[in-house]
């Protein structure tokens, strides 16, 4: 009865989404928590930007303004403590030029204070799928630096897909993890995990965003809505 009891709170402990809020205004703790209190799956804390790099208990770090410091910078801090770290950036009037520098710089996703609840939520559940969360247009944008700033021009001879990548690929997209894609085709998470390290040899891009991001640009993909 014990060990049922500890899988259960293995369990619970999993399923837990822990949201770090880095924002110089505590005020924007309370309405991030307020706003978001509808998810039960949520745990939202408040972090100093010093104290991020002892924190490991965090999934998404919503990154908001510091004074006497650019977003950049701020993001720059806190990606060099913690490299692997999901960041969204939050703010007010977030336009394209600086969406795509925040994502250049290593931001997941960026949401704008007059978003709605709904769409907070579902860039904090897409970014966590390994997806990112912006709009398509600075995507494209993205997708058009990262080819301009590369020597060979890694998208140039990209090599046609098997039907089987097109299915991983299509999936990936979605927000699918590796065993969300396994289950459906019936096939192992290794067998997955060798498909997409396929599909990056042969978009030419390092990881699953920069491919993700390359699918959606180049209409490899169904669109879907926003």
């Amino acid at each position: 009865m014990q060990i049922n009891k500890s899988m259960k709170i293995s369990l619970a402990r999993k399923a837990t989404v822990r949201i770090a809020v880095i924002d110089s205004d505590p005020v924007r703790f309370v309405g991030f928590r307020a706003l978001l209190s509808a998810e039960s799956d949520f745990e939202l804390q408040s972090v100093a930007l010093a104290e991020i790099g002892t924190n490991h208990e965090v999934d998404v770090v919503l990154l908001g303004s510091h004074p006497g410091k650019s977003v950049i910078d701020v993001l720059t801090s806190v990606k060099a403590l913690c490299p692997r770290l999901d960041i969204i950036v939050t703010g007010c009037y977030l336009h394209d030029a600086a969406i795509l520098n925040a994502i250049s710089a290593g931001a997941k996703g960026c949401v704008d204070e007059a978003a709605s609840v709904g769409e907070l939520v579902r860039a904090v559940r897409t970014v966590l799928t390994g997806s990112v969360w912006a709009p398509r247009r600075v995507l494209s944008m993205f997708v058009d630096q990262a080819y301009r700033s590369s020597e060979h021009g890694v998208f140039a001879n990209r090599r046609p897909f098997t039907s089987r990548e097109k299915e991983v690929l299509g999936m990936l997209v979605a927000g699918c993890s590796n065993k969300e894609i396994a289950a459906p085709l019936g096939i192992e998470e290794r067998t997955v995990k060798a498909h997409v390290a396929k599909l990056l040899r042969k978009v030419g891009v390092s990881n699953r965003v920069m491919l993700s991001v390359h699918a959606i640009t180049h209409s490899l993909v169904p669109s879907r809505a926003n």
